[in-house]
């Protein structure tokens, strides 16, 4: 059942979905559809082009290729994402991964058309004992839960 899809928007650019590189590799790599130019202090939302199809109990946590802050000066803004299940096919943007980006440089940063710049690990989360759910819909993304 869990399985990445690329975004209808975007299904004319042929993009490959993620897969992982070794046998052992944790994360799938999640790589930029466009050319994104950030400049010192900006935060800038970078499109991949897919969404993520999982298990009700899944999540699936996107964080930073280790080389993104040594070697371009760019680390994501919230630090790890945290992709629920039901954000899957939503409303507003039909689960559309973007990796909010943000540069610590003094110097403009850009990224290229298919780099690769964070990676996925699909989890199993846990609740707890008295786990009591809201009524609360989901609109989209980044804080959209209750709003």
């Amino acid at each position: 059942m869990r399985k990445f899809e690329v975004v209808t928007a975007y299904k004319h650019l042929n993009i490959q979905v993620p897969k992982r590189a070794t046998e052992s590799s944790a994360g799938y790599d999640l790589a930029s559809i466009e050319e994104v130019m950030i400049k010192p202090g900006e935060i800038k939302l970078i499109p991949t082009g897919l969404k993520a199809k999982m298990a009700p109990s899944e999540a699936l946590f996107v964080f930073p290729r280790s080389s993104l802050a040594i070697k371009k000066g760019l680390m994501m803004s919230n630090s790890v994402g945290v992709i629920d299940a039901d954000y899957y096919n939503n409303k507003d943007n039909e689960g559309h991964i973007m990796i909010p980006i943000i540069n610590i440089k003094q110097e403009t940063v850009t990224i290229l058309i298919g780099e690769r710049i964070a990676q996925g690990i699909f989890m199993n989360y846990l609740k707890t004992e008295d786990d009591l759910v809201g009524n609360v819909s989901r609109l989209g993304g980044f804080g959209s839960s209750g709003h």
